[in-house]
């Protein structure tokens, strides 16, 4: 079975958010010691590295919007809305992630900001599709 474009870049979307993570432990075993960060993570306290702090806000971004759009995907492709604008669209959304999340590190704001309205365009799209 070959996945739609919808669900392709949902799914990539979603792995991609379920790694962001990684960079931000890695920085919290090099922060705290590996028996301090297994013994009791402390999630409250602030990294003292400023990318590792802007990368967790990216994360939380990250889950909050896939929330949203992977329903949104999914009934797009359930229903058969889907086309080339919809596919586009998905694709679309993953690399707002993507740059959403490398901007967000590397703490540029505006692009940051241009790239998470693109996205949340894309998620007006396919509500907008499925209400049309």
């Amino acid at each position: 079975m070959n996945l739609s474009a919808e669900l392709r870049f949902l799914t990539l979307t979603a792995l991609f958010t379920g790694v962001l993570w990684v960079p931000i432990i890695l920085n919290r075993l090099g922060e705290m010691g590996l028996w301090k960060a297994l013994k009791n993570p402390e999630p409250d306290v602030r990294p003292h590295a400023a990318w590792a702090w802007r990368l967790a806000n990216a994360h939380r971004n990250a889950i909050e919007n896939l929330v949203v759009f992977a329903p949104l995907a999914l009934a797009v492709h359930v229903l058969g809305k889907g086309d080339a604008a919809t596919a586009l669209g998905a694709q679309v959304f993953f690399a707002s992630r993507v740059a959403h999340a490398l901007i967000y590190t590397a703490g540029v704001p505006l692009l940051r900001t241009i790239a998470f309205v693109v996205g949340f365009g894309v998620q007006v799209q396919f509500a907008l599709r499925l209400l049309g």
